[in-house]
Order: structure tokens, then sequence, then C-alpha cells
């Protein structure tokens, strides 16, 4: 082929591209993207669809690679990873930053949100909030999916308040900590790959967690019963360094909200399925299921109110806020 003709027919190609707004460099872009949780995970599994959606709209030109159970970065470095520009992109349970500003920990407040429903409504009302707290640390915000609601699981059943007194609760956020000492619980730390471990030791004799995260850690194996009490449905976080977001083209960064969008409906979705069938597959593998007693019930009520005051006075006004946006919310689905 003459050098002209085949000049002509790669500079058509460019100018293709770059209208469509999408990358004209030989090399696709390519970001890692960090995942505290492993490959059988609703979120990990939503992430890989996200990471899917985004290659085949801009044509390979973002090339996201998900790596699964913490193996790229530990779940408590990711974010300060992404800040840093280890890594680009990544999830992390959002309750974590709690220590940070309270606002971060409001879906983690027990009995604030009892469904999917209310708990979407929270979500709304508190995305701007968060999305500018993490703006502000060159964080950008790019979909959040919850975990099926959260409950109580033992080695006997839980009938009384009186029986957590004592007992090594696994918690993984300042919430369930705080949730441990009113209700006279000890809380330990320990991830979500840990669980079995901690329980074969001795380490903890009781977890407040998901459905999801007993189906995937085989809680039947060190637990007999689950108290499905509709604590909380705390929600997972999905962030990109906003340097690596504006190093993109206009139509890479239209590729990646639209799949984040997309990530955010189906991951809800997912996650209302799973809750479902995870509760089914640990009563099918032994465990008891029940529901919180009026005695117990109560405890946990008084516990999550007291908990709510806390939190507000700490959130201060932005935390109204986000509250009094909460509630109206609710009040107009009824």
């Amino acid at each position: 082929m003459p050098f002209t003709m085949h000049a002509r027919r790669v500079t058509t190609t460019l100018t293709l591209l770059a209208g469509l707004g999408l990358s004209t460099s030989a090399m696709a872009v390519q970001w890692n993207f960090a995942e505290p949780y492993g490959d059988a995970n609703l979120h990990t599994q939503n992430a890989r669809a996200f990471a899917k959606d985004v290659s085949e709209a801009t044509h390979g030109g973002l090339d996201i690679t998900v790596h699964a159970n913490g193996a790229l970065i530990p779940h408590p470095e990711i974010k300060n990873a992404v800040r840093r520009g280890i890594v680009p992109i990544g999830e992390i349970f959002l309750s974590r930053l709690a220590n940070e500003n309270p606002v971060y920990e409001i879906d983690a407040l027990p009995t604030l949100v009892h469904d999917y429903p209310s708990a979407h409504a929270l979500w709304e009302a508190s995305r701007p909030e968060i999305s500018a707290l993490l703006a502000k640390q060159g964080l950008k915000v790019l979909y959040s999916v919850p975990w099926p609601s959260q409950g109580i699981y033992t080695q006997m059943e839980l009938t009384s308040p009186s029986q957590l007194q004592g007992l090594r609760l696994r918690s993984n956020n300042t919430s369930t900590e705080r949730l441990a000492e009113l209700l006279g619980a000890i809380p330990t730390q320990t991830e979500a790959s840990d669980i079995p471990t901690a329980f074969s030791t001795g380490r903890v004799n009781a977890m407040v967690t998901s459905v999801s995260t007993g189906a995937n850690t085989a809680a039947w194996d060190y637990v007999s019963h689950f108290n499905n009490a509709n604590l909380w449905l705390p929600r997972n976080i999905v962030f990109v360094s906003q340097k690596a977001f504006d190093r993109l083209s206009e139509g890479e960064q239209k590729a990646v909200m639209n799949a984040a969008a997309a990530a955010e409906k189906r991951g809800w979705a997912a996650s209302e399925e799973e809750s479902r069938t995870n509760l089914k597959t640990i009563e099918d593998h032994g465990i008891q299921v029940n529901t919180p007693t009026p005695e117990l019930e109560s405890a946990l009520q008084q516990a999550g109110n007291t908990l709510l005051e806390q939190w507000s006075n700490r959130a201060g006004p932005e935390g109204k806020h986000i509250l009094e946006t909460y509630r109206n919310l609710t009040d107009q689905s009824h």
C-alpha cells in the first residue's frame, strides 16, 4: 500500500476515534481495581460486570482488572492507596471511614433503616454530603451498593439481650463496636476473610453481619443460630481517583459513569435477591433462623436510638440535614 494512502487511513481512524471521544493511544488505559472481597461475593461480581461494561463501551480503550480478596491492596489500605495514586479505583465498606467523619457511618446506625426502600432513601439523602467529603480528598464516587440486612449469628438460640453479656462479638466498624458495648458484649475487630478462623480459635463467639457473609464463610460450620433482626443495610462504595478520571477522554469518562449507574442499579437488585437466596442457603445448611423476641427487639431499638442520638450530636448540621432529608423522603413514600 502506498504510504500516502496508509497515512490517510490511519488519520481517518484516529479522527473517528476522537469523534467518539475514545482513546487514540495504541495502548489501552489500564486500571487496577482493588476489591477486598472474594470472587463469589456479590460486590466483586458487580465490580467485574462494571469493568466489562466499561471495556465494551470504550472498545477496549479503558481496561479495568479487578483484583479480588484484598490480593492487591488490603481492605484497610484501599482508600489511601487510591488517594495516593497507587491504584486508580477501589471499593470499601463505607462505614470503615467513621473515624474520619461520622457522616460515613450513617448507613450503619442500627434500626434507622429496615428494608431496601428505606436504605435507598438514606443513600439518596446522604450521597451529596458523602460525595463532597470524598471529593475534598481527590476521590470521585462512582456507585454504592448495600449488603443484605444485618442479623446476629450465635452458637445458641438468642432470646434475651442478657445472653449477649460478655460475648466476644465480631465487629467490622465503629457502629458495631458501639452496639456491642451497649449490649454488654465485647467487640472484636475481624475481617470477613478471617471469620472462620476467629470462631475456631475462640477469638469471637458471635457476630453481627449479613446472610451473604454467613453463606460466603460457611457460617454453619461454627454457629447454629441466626437472629434475622434487620438491624441495618450497610453499604460498600466504589470510588476513583479524580486525577485518574480526569486523564480519560470525554467518551471514556461518560462510559465509566454510565457503567457506574448500571452497576448501582444491578447491585441493589442483586443484593435484594441474595438476601432471599442466602437466607434459604443458611437454613438449608442447618442454621436455625428466628426473629427478635419483644424483649430483644426492645433492647436493640433502645441501643439504636442511643447510637442515633450520639451520631447526630457528632455529625453536626450536616448530619441533621441528612436525617431531615431522609425522613422527608420516607414520609413521601408512605
